[in-house]
């Protein structure tokens, strides 16, 4: 499938890394370091911009290594770009680390996903099928 890309970021397009990656690096588009404080959070252009296909959406997700090493993650995991949105990709990081954390220009911040879906209908009934889990969540299916 091909998606147009505008890169006003001054770096390479984003590619996958492996041939069976799912996810993109998206990199930080900043001129100066930013510093992300402990509990802060900082909305980080990208300087990209793309056209999807109608039924695509782009999904930006935590890298896990800076989650696992720094506490740095995507503050509204996974944010989603719309179809019919043209503006700059921006990047919303949340430090949830005790630390503070510097983003230099050009750092992999997060990833993008591309993904398929599917719009819904809803029907209106009075009540859903049974299942052996029923009403039960948070949990309810065990430890193990």
């Amino acid at each position: 499938m091909k998606v147009k890309i505008v890169n006003r970021s001054g770096f390479d397009a984003p590619f996958y890394a492996t041939e069976l990656s799912a996810g993109m690096d998206l990199k930080a588009a900043i001129e100066e370091p930013v510093e992300l404080g402990p509990l802060c959070r900082a909305m980080v252009p990208t300087g990209l911009y793309i056209e999807l296909p109608a039924g695509y959406e782009a999904q930006v997700r935590p890298r896990s290594g800076l989650a696992a090493k720094h506490g740095v993650t995507v503050c509204n995991s996974p944010g989603t770009i719309d179809a019919d949105y043209r503006g700059e990709i921006k990047v919303i990081l949340v430090n949830v680390s005790n630390e503070k954390f510097v983003i230099n220009p050009g750092e992999r911040i997060a990833q993008m996903v591309i993904a398929k879906y599917e719009k819904i209908e809803w029907e209106e009934v009075e009540q859903l099928g049974e299942t052996e889990r029923g009403t039960g969540g948070f949990g309810s299916t065990g430890v193990k």
